[in-house]
């Protein structure tokens, strides 16, 4: 749900249409469609094309909106990477553990 909302909002942000981000991503329309409706998890390529289309990195995208600000993100020390690796592990615990139950039912 945070990736797709996320490309959603990057996009809205740079005034793209969904099929825009996909001609700069050089994804199809369908896919592009499939992330913002959460119903396709992306491969670390397709994380990639998104974020340089999105002119943002790629662990913006994956940052739940709370730590996620319209200003890039710029580490000054050792103590907010730990922090950002943690936050990072934590979600991407949780969405692998919400696609698992997902693919259980």
């Amino acid at each position: 749900m945070v990736l797709a909302q996320n490309v959603k909002n990057y996009r809205t942000m740079l005034r793209y249409s969904q099929e825009k981000l996909a001609e700069k991503s050089g994804l199809s329309v369908q896919t592009i469609k499939d992330i913002e409706g959460n119903r396709r998890w992306v491969s670390d390529n397709t994380l990639t094309k998104l974020a340089k289309a999105l002119k943002t990195a790629e662990f913006q995208l994956l940052l739940p909106e709370k730590y996620n600000t319209e200003q890039k993100y710029q580490p000054t020390n050792l103590k907010a990477l730990v922090k950002l690796k943690k936050t990072l592990k934590t979600f991407m615990d949780a969405q692998f553990e919400s696609t698992l139950n997902d693919l259980q039912r």
